[in-house]
């Protein structure tokens, strides 16, 4: 495999992050720092992938960098306990680190963090294919002429493994786990024999049942992030059901096979949205669709288990229940309008597990709605109504049955749609007049 340098690295990124990268070059070459980029650009460099984020180590003070006048407009977020910086400029993000070492009190812990070498930050990581530091700045050159590789992960990605560092890796930090489930489809890698091994030490150990709902919760966020990388969030889930990762965490839990279609079609809606989505998590639509086919108390526990809670444990919860309802009465509709009211109260986590629990008839409607119909604006208001004379509940029951009108086509302009309300005012007062006189005998 032939070797990059610093300059093909700083040409398979974009232009933003370039710039931010040579304001921080510009100030280690002036301090005298060694800078390398590490672990993810590193290794997706050498596989020919995009470049998704850029992390820097650097030896030495790593806040000295910020001193650059190139930087002065950045906004900068410190973790002292873990002796990072992100740095955010323009569009471009990217983290820089001090090398240090970690130690862990017990299995499942977050790491005790202190300063360290290269050698020592090297060793603390994860696989060996993200253990890959390039040099970047002069100094950093000088002393490594090509990528450092202290633990074989060239070989591996040549080989296309993965492998931990050693035999309580996953002791360690059992969240790796996690990760492997990620990068080894993602990335065409297979989990080594010996790390496998050393998985199953974990887990018969009980390593798992130490790690908080937070942290498994933020790597399962992450897995569904990843299939805009190409990963199918089915094939992860089903590698920690194979490894008996699942199990546990939460004992029962598993990856149902009449999950994996619907996953996978949600996979391909977070990748390539088929609507225009506005503050959507797709990690609520997925924990919706994978939990769909559990028992509901296995679905609470599992929602406990990930720190999941209130309103929205309670959404996902329910989630197989109202997809069944909505879907029967979805196929039942006659007509824009009313489909409209069926599918106007879900929120977008719901409507895109619902889309990708749909057969093809469901899912064309519900695509129909959310590309064209929840987008289009009544040729009247409330205070419209309001100045025909309705009043209270009324006006939001007018609303419903014009906008009804009006995605049916029996409403296709203002003047109609005064016409509509008029009528529809005309009917209340004559109600209520009837009901008066009939009180009154």
């Amino acid at each position: 495999m032939k070797l990059p340098g610093a300059t093909d690295l700083r040409a398979a990124m974009d232009e933003g992050t370039a710039a931010v990268v040579d304001a921080v070059l510009e100030a280690s070459d002036r301090l005298e720092l060694a800078v390398y980029a590490v672990g993810g650009p590193v290794r997706d460099l050498l596989l020919g992938q995009p470049l998704r984020d850029m992390d820097l180590l650097v030896e030495g003070n790593a806040r000295e960098l910020l001193g650059s006048a190139s930087l002065q407009e950045a906004r900068v977020t410190r973790h002292d306990r873990f002796g990072t910086i992100h740095l955010k400029q323009g569009g471009a993000e990217l983290d820089i680190a001090a090398t240090r070492r970690e130690s862990y009190p017990h299995s499942g812990s977050l790491p005790r963090v202190e300063p360290g070498s290269l050698e020592e930050d090297l060793h603390r990581r994860d696989f060996s294919v993200n253990a890959l530091a390039l040099p970047l700045s002069k100094i950093a050159r000088k002393k490594y002429r090509q990528i450092v590789d202290l633990h074989d992960g060239l070989q591996d990605l040549e080989n296309r493994q993965l492998r931990v560092l050693h035999a309580r890796s996953f002791h360690d930090d059992p969240t790796r786990a996690l990760r492997a489930a990620r990068l080894s489809p993602r990335l065409g890698l297979a989990l080594t024999r010996g790390s496998r091994a050393a998985l199953r030490d974990a887990l018969r150990d009980g390593a798992f049942g130490h790690v908080s709902g937070d942290r498994l919760r933020r790597e399962l966020v992450k897995l569904c992030e990843d299939a805009t990388l190409g990963l199918d969030p089915a094939r992860g889930l089903k590698l920690l059901s194979t490894w008996h990762v699942l199990g546990a965490l939460e004992p029962g839990l598993e990856s149902s096979p009449s999950a994996i279609v619907p996953l996978r079609r949600l996979g391909r809606s977070i990748a390539d949205p088929p609507w225009s989505s506005s503050r959507w998590r797709p990690w609520v639509s997925a924990l919706s669709v994978w939990l769909a086919p559990l028992s509901p108390a296995l679905r609470r526990r599992t929602l406990r288990r990930f720190s999941v809670r209130g309103d929205l444990a309670a959404r996902i919860s329910r989630f197989p229940r109202s997809r069944d309802a909505c879907l029967a009465a979805l196929l039942r509709a006659r007509g824009r309008g009313p489909i409209d009211a069926l599918l106007a109260p879900l929120s977008e986590e719901e409507l895109h597990a619902l889309y990708a629990s749909a057969e093809a008839k469901a899912r064309r409607r519900i695509l129909r709605f959310a590309s064209e119909d929840r987008g289009r604006r009544l040729p009247l208001t409330g205070d419209d109504l309001i100045d025909i004379g309705l009043r209270g509940p009324a006006v939001g029951r007018a609303l419903m049955r014009i906008r009804t009108a009006y995605l049916d086509g029996a409403v296709s302009n203002r003047v109609e749609a005064i016409a509509l309300a008029r009528e529809l005012a005309s009917r209340r007062s004559h109600a209520r007049t009837k009901l008066t006189a009939k009180s009154s005998r």
